[in-house]
């Protein structure tokens, strides 16, 4: 009779546990492919907040972070997870530049992964050493092409956000074997090699950038969106590349969110759902302007136009990386 009891007992708790709603008590884990305190980071933490209040504060959003190799060992953590909406993917632009930039990349951004949704667009700014002449975009550039071969442009590492900005301007001016490439280990290092005059430029978010223009410890040149950050209070009147004739130039550093591929349909839309109203929430949106962020509400916030987005870029990306020829195993 005992045994039959605990038998019982154990059947109840099995069968509860399968009734129990999409997320229950499980904690949800939103890995972020870099280090804690970077801007990705920042970006993930707010959202996990937002998201949480979203699906009625009694989820539980925690982020973890597996950074290395330009993000892929966090990304290939996730693509090879349990596809239960318990693990989930925070990325930027990287997620479009791996296929190129890695010769063994452990996964497939378009087919290991649900796209649950665009979050934020980042723009960039060209920035240099304090010591620079010039105080103008156009006597920047003029500058450069005056001093081929003797200037190096910094970058956060192989795969970062600097890193593809500095290949797609220098590749947009003709001006590939103008500068040297430095890489370093982060944005922070690289940041104060410049600031020090040990660099003497390098294009990054603005989120690592606009304190350092502020404190007039870089010269800001342009910004790389497609038009001018008109409503920006410290950039606005800074003009972008493609107003000073980079025709098409039109970069900024993007983030979604993705679940391991074959996570349940049902789960993936009260994800979706959840990431919708997140947006939408005026402290995760006051938060995101500060870091200098811009809010997606245009139809990338849906999977399928998310996926369209981030295949256009793969595209986009392609030729740059492939004729600047730096490559990872």
């Amino acid at each position: 009779m005992k045994r039959l009891l605990v038998l019982a007992l154990a059947a109840t708790s099995l069968f509860a546990n399968a009734q129990t709603p999409y997320p229950g008590t499980k904690p949800i884990s939103i890995v972020v492919p870099f280090a804690a305190g970077g801007p990705t980071d920042r970006v993930a933490r707010d959202l996990a907040e937002a998201m949480r209040k979203a699906m009625g504060g009694s989820a539980n959003f925690v982020v973890e972070n597996v950074n290395g190799a330009g993000g892929t060992i966090g990304a290939t953590k996730v693509a090879k997870a349990n596809p239960d909406g318990y693990t989930l993917l925070l990325h930027h632009i990287g997620m479009a530049s791996a296929p190129s930039l890695y010769r063994k990349l452990q996964y497939k951004p378009l087919e290991d992964f649900e796209y649950l949704g665009m979050i934020n667009e980042v723009p960039m700014t060209l920035i240099g050493k304090p010591q620079l002449p010039a105080n103008t975009y156009r006597d920047f550039e003029n500058y450069i092409k005056a001093n081929a071969g003797k200037l190096n442009i910094a970058h956060a590492g192989l795969g970062s956000a600097s890193h593809l900005c500095g290949l797609m301007w220098q590749s947009a001016i003709n001006a590939k074997e103008a500068m040297t490439t430095i890489p370093f280990g982060g944005t922070g290092p690289a940041m104060n090699a410049l600031v020090g005059g040990q660099v003497d430029l390098m294009c990054d978010q603005t989120t690592n950038t606009t304190g350092q223009i502020e404190a007039g410890r870089v010269k800001a040149f342009a910004v790389t969106t497609a038009k001018p950050l008109s409503k920006h209070k410290l950039l606005k009147d800074y003009p972008s590349l493609q107003e000073m004739g980079l025709k098409g130039f039109d970069l900024t550093i993007w983030h979604g969110l993705y679940a391991p591929k074959g996570t349940p349909a049902a789960i993936q839309t009260q994800l979706n759902n959840a990431l919708k109203i997140a947006l939408k929430d005026p402290e995760f949106m006051k938060k995101q302007d500060g870091l200098g962020a811009i809010v997606v509400t245009d139809k990338r916030v849906e999977p399928a136009a998310h996926k369209a987005f981030v295949t256009a870029e793969i595209a986009k990306l392609k030729p740059v990386i492939d004729a600047a020829k730096q490559f990872a195993d």
